[in-house]
């Protein structure tokens, strides 16, 4: 009894022996697990750390890189818009029929179209200025990026094609620069057309077109040439603060035409706002059969004393366009030359004159 006794003991003693084993085990595995995991926490820590500066470096550069993408695409239109030039293009033959084939009827009704007289009678009874076939000249010094050239001709194509022909037109528009930018025009430069553009058998057309959109240099004067500019864009034909304006137009030496004859304000879609966007070429095309028009009022108006002062030196030639009420109501009211001398001078081939913009 005392052995079973001893034995059940024994069975106790052992089964908590392994009780408290297993405690042990239990704490000494956990115990030696808690220093492994604050290892790898810390060994964790700064590979977690350097992966998200990793991400915020990389994100933060993407970011910085589509910033620089924008700021330059900015500034590259900027410069686009600011200084853009387009060359010139072959105007559409609506525009270039509406402005070479105006109705007469329209050119009567609108007159002088409220214009003020432009036009300046050269001092003197000299015999009248040829040019290259002998037939009167008509002298035109201007510029592609002058915004007053622009407007200015409009009125010279719609007089000149009552004397003759235009083979051909290619429409421009003055400096995007400048006053008035980018007014819808032509350009007179003979280079861009390869030669001659025009025919009369009653006068001599001259273009000079000094410059192109960017001021860059085009043509150059001869120095009887440029005696026409320093004589008669100065003083008295224009005041001393326009003196070498442009545009500038000499009719057979006996008419004087300095600066541009009406506002260019008139050709864009606000007129009270010379940055307002500008009339394309056919939308100006487009008032020149509508009499009422203050756009066709003022380029017609102009044509018309640019019409008066060739009839003068055509001797009325052609009869159709020369012998009109209209026609002859201007001329009586653009003055004579009164006092002897002026130089005569034949115009040959085309030059370039340093002439400022009209202020």
């Amino acid at each position: 009894m005392a052995k079973t006794k001893q034995k059940a003991l024994s069975a106790a003693q052992r089964r908590e022996k392994q009780h408290q084993q297993r405690q042990q085990r239990l704490t000494s595995s956990q115990n030696n697990r808690t220093p492994v995991t604050q290892a790898q926490a810390r060994r964790r820590g700064p590979a977690q750390r350097k992966s998200s500066r990793r991400q915020w470096l990389w994100t933060g550069g993407i970011v910085a890189l589509i910033a620089v993408i924008i700021v330059v695409f900015v500034v590259i239109s900027r410069v686009q818009s600011s200084g853009s030039t387009s060359a010139p293009t072959s105007a559409s033959s609506q525009v270039f029929n509406a402005v070479t084939r105006v109705d007469p009827n329209v050119l009567s009704a609108v007159g002088t179209g409220g214009v003020t007289n432009p036009l300046k009678a050269v001092n003197g009874s000299s015999p009248v200025l040829t040019g290259p076939t002998g037939k009167p000249v008509f002298l035109y010094v201007g510029a592609e990026y002058c915004p007053y050239c622009a407007a200015e001709r409009w009125s010279m194509v719609v007089a000149l094609s009552r004397f003759g022909t235009f083979s051909k037109l290619y429409q421009t528009t003055s400096s995007s620069t400048d006053s008035f930018p980018s007014t819808s025009t032509f350009t007179f430069y003979t280079g861009q057309y390869g030669g001659s553009f025009y025919t009369s058998k009653y006068i001599d057309f001259v273009p000079v077109e000094t410059e192109d959109q960017q001021q860059n240099p085009l043509q150059t004067p001869t120095a009887a040439q440029q005696n026409l500019l320093n004589t008669y864009d100065a003083p008295p034909y224009t005041t001393s603060s326009n003196a070498g304006s442009i545009p500038f137009i000499d009719i057979g030496n006996r008419y004087i035409l300095s600066g541009a004859s009406y506002d260019p304000a008139v050709l864009r879609i606000n007129p009270q706002d010379p940055s307002s966007q500008a009339l394309s070429q056919q939308d100006i095309a487009n008032h020149l059969a509508d009499s009422n028009s203050t756009v066709s009022k003022d380029i017609l108006g102009s044509a018309n004393y640019l019409t008066a002062a060739i009839c003068t030196m055509t001797h009325q030639q052609p009869g159709s366009v020369c012998n009109t009420p209209g026609i002859q109501s201007i001329e009586h009211s653009l003055g004579k030359a009164v006092s002897p001398g002026g130089p005569q001078i034949a115009i040959s081939g085309h030059f370039e004159a340093v002439v400022r913009q009209q202020d």
